[in-house]
């Protein structure tokens, strides 16, 4: 699984910038789980990556800010019980992470006043609404 990982078009994490550290991992799989390393780590630091342009690198620091420690994301898999399975599945968490911190930010909104013909419209139906209620109540014969 040394290959590297693609995140966008434009940005490709070298493997070489990739950690991966294993340990046992908790759950279903009998006296097999204790012997096993099937939990993964997949670690990858952020800051300090030459691999990031440095006008990305700053949006996704802004947007992990709290997911980072010291700079490194670290995204950690243990739900299937086979190591090679937990690593595409840290390896596709991770890319999703830094795909959604990469992408744009959304266009600004610009604030609009309704239409005259808008406001006309709803001053009829209040209108109409209170006409309506009007005639729901009982009359009173004075």
């Amino acid at each position: 699984m040394a290959e590297d990982m693609i995140v966008t078009g434009t940005l490709v994490i070298p493997a070489s910038e990739l950690r991966e550290r294993f340990s046992r991992s908790s759950g279903p799989g009998g006296q097999n789980v204790n012997t096993t390393d099937s939990r993964v780590e997949l670690s990858f630091d952020l800051a300090n990556s030459p691999s990031v342009p440095e006008w990305l690198r700053t949006r996704m620091l802004d947007r992990l800010a709290t997911r980072l420690v010291d700079g490194v994301l670290t995204i950690a898999a243990s739900e299937q019980r086979a190591q090679l399975q937990n690593r595409a599945a840290a390896r596709e968490r991770l890319a999703s992470v830094l795909r959604d911190a990469a992408a744009a930010p959304p266009p600004v909104r610009r604030a609009t006043k309704p239409s005259r013909g808008a406001k006309e419209r709803r001053i009829a139906a209040k209108k109409r609404r209170g006409v309506t209620k009007r005639n729901r109540r009982a009359a009173t014969d004075d």
